[in-house]
């Protein structure tokens, strides 16, 4: 079975060391995750930040996908049907029609931090709101999953849950979608288990 990890950016994913997931399957990830790691597919809709990594030449030498593709810049185009998402539940679909069978989430809080501020662990740097932001409105990255999910009901979804991963019912009503606590999945990939 072919597995992917999507990785969102909220905090519940700190302290992952994203080089274990390489030999579990491909990793999927969005906007400011280049500055750190080089995910096998990036994507960005945000043109501000899409074009920064176009511009870097990321795009030249890496799975890139964007709206609107810089000419020249070796940037995809997102896919059709899912042309108007957001960047991580971009990436899900991306990962969806790469013919996965099974994709996990990691870092898909969509809820507060603790201290009731923006949730990314890119919070207060550049392209990014400020660390005392409000939390960001999380509503159509739900209906964008759920769509998704319904749309590939052969892949196994599983969203791993952090403490800081907010509990969201539309996706809990998702039929091939699973919850797995962030300690087990931590413990499963650090003592080489079967995920």
């Amino acid at each position: 079975m072919t597995r992917a990890f999507v990785l969102g950016n909220g905090t519940s994913r700190r302290g992952i060391d994203l080089t274990i997931l390489n030999q579990y399957g491909k990793i999927y990830g969005c906007n400011a995750l280049h500055r750190e790691y080089t995910p096998d597919v990036l994507v960005a809709t945000d043109k501000p930040i899409a074009t920064f990594i176009q511009e870097l030449g990321y795009s030249a030498q890496h799975r890139f996908h964007t709206r609107r593709p810089i000419p020249g810049k070796g940037a995809r185009e997102v896919p059709k049907p899912y042309f108007g998402y957001s960047s991580g539940p971009l990436a899900v679909g991306i990962a969806a029609i790469d013919e996965n069978r099974l994709i996990y989430l990691l870092g898909f809080d969509m809820g507060p931090s603790p201290t009731n501020t923006i949730n990314n662990l890119y919070a207060g740097s550049e392209f990014y709101k400020q660390i005392n932001a409000q939390p960001t409105f999380t509503g159509n990255w739900v209906k964008q999953l759920v769509r998704i999910m319904t749309d590939h009901k052969t892949v196994e979804f599983v969203r791993v849950a952090g403490p800081t991963t907010a509990r969201i019912a539309e996706l809990e009503a998702v039929q091939n979608l699973t919850h797995l606590d962030l300690d087990t999945f931590v413990n499963r990939i650090n003592n080489k288990k079967d995920l």
